[in-house]
């Protein structure tokens, strides 16, 4: 005997006579949901870091394929975490090992150019002292060179995308927040969960 569903306004229902297919057949039912997952959009994600010397001068790369500076980072890899993109792509391009630090951004850029839709993060990489600094080796040949300069210099340096959301990474950061941005233009300003809470 099937189950027997009431309408709302108490009209009998229509009776349910066999379970779903997630219950009927499991191996059905995930190459449903494998079908479903196919069809989906994929996202781009970059990660991004923010790391400051001990002035509060912040790092940029230079690197050789596009005309502009950028934050240290990249895209990630198919089905890597943002963070651990972010550690993966300093290594390689810095050969300093970063742990991972806070999220200050998340941006939704809309689709331009050949570029479908992304995600782009930025996470905090703190201060580098002087001896993490003397580690640091291009070992990308992405990139010519790094520089650590003052605010008002990035934004002459950056793409006017990368400068804004820059400038949200480090309005974040002093806030204590984590900012989610459409197209580099502030929607939320996040607050951190109290240390602990996780």
């Amino acid at each position: 005997m099937g189950l027997q569903f009431t309408a709302l306004d108490g009209r009998p229902g229509r009776t349910v006579t066999e379970p779903p297919l997630y219950e009927r057949d499991p191996e059905a039912w995930q190459a449903h949901l494998a079908e479903g997952n196919r069809t989906q959009p994929r996202k781009r994600v970059g990660a991004d870091v923010l790391f400051r010397d001990e002035s509060g001068r912040i790092l940029l790369v230079d690197p050789r394929y596009k005309p502009d500076w950028d934050l240290p980072g990249g895209m990630a890899e198919a089905n890597e975490p943002p963070l651990s993109a972010a550690i993966r792509e300093v290594r390689e391009e810095l050969g300093i090992e970063y742990t991972g630090g806070r999220l200050l951004v998340v941006d939704w850029v809309a689709p331009h150019g050949p570029w479908d839709d992304s995600l782009m993060f930025i996470f905090d990489g703190g201060v580098l002292t002087s001896e993490q600094q003397a580690k640091i080796t291009l070992r990308d040949n992405e990139l010519r060179e790094y520089r650590f300069v003052l605010e008002n210099e990035a934004g002459g340096l950056l793409r006017s995308y990368v400068w804004l959301r820059l400038q949200c990474a480090l309005a974040a950061r002093t806030r204590g927040t984590a900012e989610y941005l459409q197209d580099g233009t502030q929607r939320a300003a996040l607050p951190m969960p109290p240390k602990g809470f996780f």
